[in-house]
């Protein structure tokens, strides 16, 4: 709609009685008259993924934003959405990976300056650099809140997103407003698109986009610190940027990512301590003994000081019991974690922002693991959806946890088997367990699934992260990174990989391939208690039988199924409880919690 307002704007401007009041037009930022019309058109592709493609030139396009793309976001994620690799070059570009890495931070500078910012301006920002393989976002949000409750206006960027783009930039713990997501992504898009020619150079990659727009609303919006949680690594991340950071954080360490990261636990945590700076101090919990030699020959080539984080228990024998907003024991460490780094930035900043902690293990903010009672409440109030996260929808409870590790994995089993065996306890009737999972990347989908099998799930249901077969109005949650085939291949996989596990393969030969032809198929054979769905959607429609009125009132159209596929959900239909657990992929829990709870994606 607002797409066809633009166009409508456009049109009026290229009339010949109106080119004089065209030229008097201004945009925000931009003082520069408005074009003639021969010179209108200019330059900016914006694709429409569903299938529409429009070309709209300079002019237009500061028209547009001018009038309705600033309270229309889903243009802006639209244009956003360009800046995603395609699958098939990112294919070429993991084959053709380059040996000097520490480029793309060369080219991060060139972007960042060409948005009229500098790394000497990124320095205001009071920042907090966390990285580590598992638990990185859990301590940005325990951090932030922390930090929050003291009465500082708080910047926290993360990913990746859930439900919409927005949540990756916070202020006060809250997703920028969709007014402001617009006004300084066009903002952004423009200065980068406009510059782009006489630069010969392209424009930044989608995560890179992202990271320079949310250093440029935490400087316009002047928050008082800001949380920033590396996407990948640390040595080449487009964060590491970030040149005077005032503590940084290293979560629990593990193998993920390994086509960039490295093979090995050691490579990975020499990428990890390139955030490291000299003279910042740098907090870790305890790791094992290979990384952390690791972390500490990094941190002494740097000259940085290097603590692990005492126990949360030592805490308690202090400041009486802390109670967590977020479930799970491995919670425990992140909590301790996110306390040093609350307290250490607190200190620096009673000192002055020019205060700079020696390498002194006599510093009485470093060895004391006591804490101040004002810091506790934060981490009870702390909230981030998608890890560890319960949700009661009348008979159907689920049980929902991002992890895609195996290190991760096994944290999430011994949580759900906890709250399981609680939940079971209590009632009265038969329950039923069902596994909803994917995978995305290079994991290893087998081995997650080995973790999860002792769980005794009655249903495992895979599908891809894919919201529902309609894309329309679903930006925020389109990745072109990896192809519909590829996806829903894996799912198959999957499917096998848990026969193999609970032995209940079917012979060869069966009707049970997913057959990908003209278009997404609405529904995959089954095998005996494994079913493959197309979507989210669908999957959840499924299992829920009708049963969640969250889902049921949330206006979804129920896609057709098989007969034989709705008579195998009978047990479903009786089950005075049925217990769902999604993971695998925080991108499939962002897909379900979009339905699960609509305020995420108001």
């Amino acid at each position: 709609m607002c797409v066809w307002f633009g166009f409508i704007i456009l049109a009026w401007t290229w009339s010949p009685h109106t080119d004089s009041k065209a030229r008097n037009i201004q945009t925000s930022g931009d003082i520069s008259p408005v074009p003639t019309k021969k010179k209108a058109i200019l330059g900016l592709w914006v694709r429409f993924r569903v299938g529409v493609t429009v070309r709209v030139r300079g002019l237009g396009l500061r028209i547009i934003k001018q009038t309705c793309v600033r309270v229309c976001v889903q243009e802006a994620v639209c244009a956003l959405n360009t800046l995603q690799t395609n699958v098939s070059v990112l294919d070429q570009v993991r084959r053709e990976r380059s040996d000097q890495p520490e480029l793309q931070l060369q080219a991060m500078r060139g972007f960042l300056h060409r948005t009229g910012l500098t790394v000497d301006k990124l320095d205001h920002l009071n920042i907090i650099h966390v990285t580590g393989t598992k638990g990185k976002g859990s301590t940005c949000a325990f951090t932030e809140r922390i930090l929050r409750d003291y009465g500082f206006r708080t910047g926290f960027y993360s990913s990746p997103h859930l439900v919409q783009v927005r949540e990756r930039i916070r202020i006060n713990g809250q997703p920028i407003s969709k007014e402001l997501f617009t006004k300084y992504f066009w903002e952004v898009f423009a200065q980068l698109d406009d510059t782009k020619d006489s630069h010969g150079v392209s424009m930044p990659a989608y995560f890179s986009f992202l990271t320079i727009l949310a250093f440029q609303v935490f400087l316009q919006e002047r928050v008082d610190l800001a949380v920033i949680e590396v996407g990948i690594g640390g040595a080449y991340d487009c964060t590491n940027i970030i040149r005077k950071p005032w503590v940084c954080g290293i979560s629990s360490l593990g193998i993920d990512h390994t086509s960039i990261l490295g093979d090995t636990i050691e490579e990975i945590a020499w990428q990890k301590a390139g955030i490291f700076k000299p003279g910042v101090p740098v907090f870790t919990v305890k790791q094992p003994d290979r990384p952390m030699t690791v972390l500490q020959g990094r941190a002494k080539e740097i000259g940085c000081p290097l603590w692990v984080c005492p126990d949360l228990e030592q805490y308690e024998s202090g400041a009486g019991h802390l109670s967590l907003g977020l479930a799970g024991q491995q919670q425990r460490c992140n909590a301790s974690l996110a306390l040093q780094l609350s307290k250490t930035w607190l200190q620096r900043y009673r000192h002055g922002e020019q205060h700079n902690m020696k390498n002194d293990l006599s510093h009485p903010s470093l060895t004391s693991p006591l804490i101040s009672l004002p810091l506790s409440p934060g981490l009870e109030a702390t909230e981030w959806p998608g890890r560890t996260q319960t949700l009661r929808h009348g008979p159907v409870t689920y049980y929902l946890d991002g992890a895609h590790t195996t290190g991760s994995m096994q944290a999430c089993v011994h949580w759900f088997s906890q709250e399981i065996q609680q939940e079971e306890s209590s009632n009265r009737g038969p329950v039923i367990r069902v596994l909803l999972f994917n995978t995305t990347g290079e994991r290893d989908s087998a081995a997650m699934l080995k973790l999860l099998e002792p769980c005794q799930f009655d249903f495992a249901v895979f599908c891809p992260n894919i919201t529902e077969t309609i894309t329309e109005n679903n930006a925020d949650q389109q990745n072109f990174n990896v192809s519909v085939e590829n996806m829903l291949t894996r799912c198959l996989d999957n499917q096998i990989s848990w026969q193999s596990l609970s032995g209940t393969e079917t012979k060869q030969g069966s009707e049970s391939e997913l057959l990908i032809k003209d278009r997404l198929p609405l529904l995959a054979k089954t095998r005996t208690n494994t079913l493959v769905f197309p979507c989210i959607l669908s999957a959840l429609q499924w299992i829920s039988q009708g049963r969640d009125t969250v889902l049921a009132t949330a206006g979804c159209p129920y896609l057709p199924v098989q007969p034989s596929v709705m008579a195998k959900a009978e047990p479903l239909r009786e089950a005075a409880q049925v217990s769902v657990l999604v993971t695998g992929s925080l991108h499939l829990v962002g897909g379900a919690l979009k339905y699960l709870d609509p305020s995420l994606a108001s």
